[in-house]
Formats: structure tokens, sequence, C-alpha cells
């Protein structure tokens, strides 16, 4: 699977978090893709470019640390107030209505926009 096919697999498991209104760490996030944790940032970064440059949620938010309970130091937004807001926004979208954008969704953001 190339990266953008993998963020879609990933979408897949975050918009089922979202709507069970859950986080999931990147430990339980690697099982249930077969990914490697470490690699995982890498394949957050389409999501996070699309959520931004579409005005959504930021549907990574979800995605945290086992330790901390916060996102990962990739995550553009990663202070601890914000994420609580944005965990919470992105609890409250409709991700399964806005549908996965799939691999060619994805395949057009070659960076995350600085916010």
């Amino acid at each position: 699977m190339n990266r953008y096919e993998r963020a879609a697999q990933i979408w897949s498991v975050l918009a089922w978090a979202a709507r069970h209104r859950q986080t999931i760490t990147y430990q339980q996030l690697s099982k249930a893709t077969g990914m490697h944790a470490a690699g995982l940032g890498n394949m957050l970064d389409p999501i996070q470019a699309y959520c931004v440059q579409h005005r959504l949620p930021p549907l990574t938010v979800l995605v945290v640390q086992k330790a901390t309970g916060l996102p990962g130091s990739g995550f553009t937004a990663a202070q601890a107030v914000q994420t609580a807001s944005d965990q919470a926004r992105v609890f409250d979208y409709d991700w399964l209505e806005h549908g996965n954008p799939q691999p060619n969704g994805f395949e057009n953001l070659d960076q995350v926009p600085q916010v």
C-alpha cells in the first residue's frame, strides 16, 4: 500500500473512533492497521492536510500518545486547551456523512499547510 492508501485506511479507523467519541493511541492505531507505530505520523500528514484544506475539524487530533493522552508533536495544534476543543469538534462532526476521501483525495496534498 502506498501512503495515500494507508491514509484512507487510517481515515476509516479515525471516523469510527470519532463516531464512538473515542481517542486512539498510536499503539492501538498500529494494531488496527498493521503499520508500525513509528511510521504513523507520516501517514497522518495527508489526513491533517486534507482537513485543513477542506476546513474540517482536525480528525488526526484523535490519535494520542499513551503516556500523555495528547497528540504527537506532528499535530499542528498540539496544545492541551486546543486539543480538548478540537476533539469535541471532531466528535460532533458527521464523518460518515462526509465520507472517506479515498487515496485520490489525498494525492494532491504534498505537505501539511502551516497554521
